[in-house]
């Protein structure tokens, strides 16, 4: 056998003996829909050990709006995303829509409990939409979502709204009372219930969370354009292990602190871009096409989502 054939079936074989890390819980849902306020609530949590960075985007083929790739996980990178005791969840939200996420963690972790926050799916998209316009997302993937409606037609902002043929999916793998829907809308106005919630499904005890420390980081006001230097840091950044960057990104998130909005780093965000009547009408007979096989699939009030 030849030196390199040799090395080949070892690293093969290498592969095969990792092991998967235990991983007892995953949130998911879709970009603008409050997961990343939630996932800094439940950092507070003993019981709870949260992946670090908050979306590993490792087990799912989904890594992103854009980013895609269908090989198999890093299992070695995957366990130095959970750095403390407790119940591990996985809090990669583009998981949610992709069709290969349920089997794998399926076939991995059988009795993972799943989080999922959804919002009104219109006012997602949009929020979606103009997040992505103001980073030049698409630009940098070879896209142009400039026109809302080419922007629709592009499965990668679509699948992330169509929520129930996203969860019939994990349906097809999990039992109904494995999954807790969240509204996201339930977060700002009953934040404490919501929190209560999640603790029973995750099966750990009640907490006294500082809902006041919490500051959301991905709200629209730190949608800003980045400059060159803004692209070099975050270039840079991606490349610093979990353990390095997770605590210093919760300590400035607690404080509020937002890098990308120094001036030397990013541009000021455009204004807010609306969609027109006519744009709207044109989501209507998916999404409520949708939200009837949500609300068939899992019993989840949708009725104040349809388009009319």
């Amino acid at each position: 056998m030849s030196r390199s054939l040799y090395a080949h079936n070892y690293v093969v074989w290498a592969s095969c003996m990792v092991e998967v890390p235990e991983v007892g819980a995953f949130l998911l849902g879709a970009p603008k829909c409050g997961t990343t306020w939630l996932t800094e609530v439940l950092t507070q949590h003993p019981e709870i050990c949260v992946s670090n960075p908050k979306e590993p985007n490792i087990v799912a083929s989904h890594k992103g709006t854009f980013g895609r790739d269908d090989s198999e996980p890093d299992w070695v990178e995957y366990a130095d995303c959970f750095n403390g005791d407790g119940l591990r969840i996985d809090c990669s939200v583009h998981a949610m829509a992709c069709p290969v996420a349920p089997l794998r963690v399926a076939n991995n972790w059988p009795n993972a409990r799943l989080i999922i926050c959804l919002r009104e799916p219109v006012s997602r998209t949009v929020s979606h939409w103009n997040m992505i316009l103001d980073t030049k997302e698409d630009c940098e993937n070879g896209a142009d979502w400039s026109e809302f409606r080419s922007a629709w037609d592009d499965s990668r902002l679509s699948d992330d709204t169509l929520y129930g043929a996203a969860v019939a999916r994990w349906l097809e793998h999990f039992e109904r009372d494995s999954i807790l829907l969240i509204e996201a809308n339930r977060m700002r106005h009953d934040a404490s219930m919501v929190l209560e919630e999640v603790c029973n499904h995750l099966s750990i005890s009640s907490h006294s969370f500082d809902l006041d420390s919490v500051h959301n980081a991905n709200t629209a006001a730190d949608r800003r354009p980045m400059t060159v230097f803004g692209r070099l840091f975050r270039f840079t950044a991606s490349l610093l292990p979990g353990f390095i960057k997770g605590p210093i990104v919760r300590r400035l998130l607690t404080r509020g602190v937002n890098v990308y909005k120094m001036p030397v780093l990013s541009s000021k965000a455009p204004a807010k871009r609306e969609i027109t009547e006519g744009q709207r009408n044109l989501l209507a007979k998916e999404v409520n096409a949708d939200l009837a096989l949500l609300e068939e699939s899992m019993g989840f009030d949708c009725s104040k989502w349809h388009i009319q």
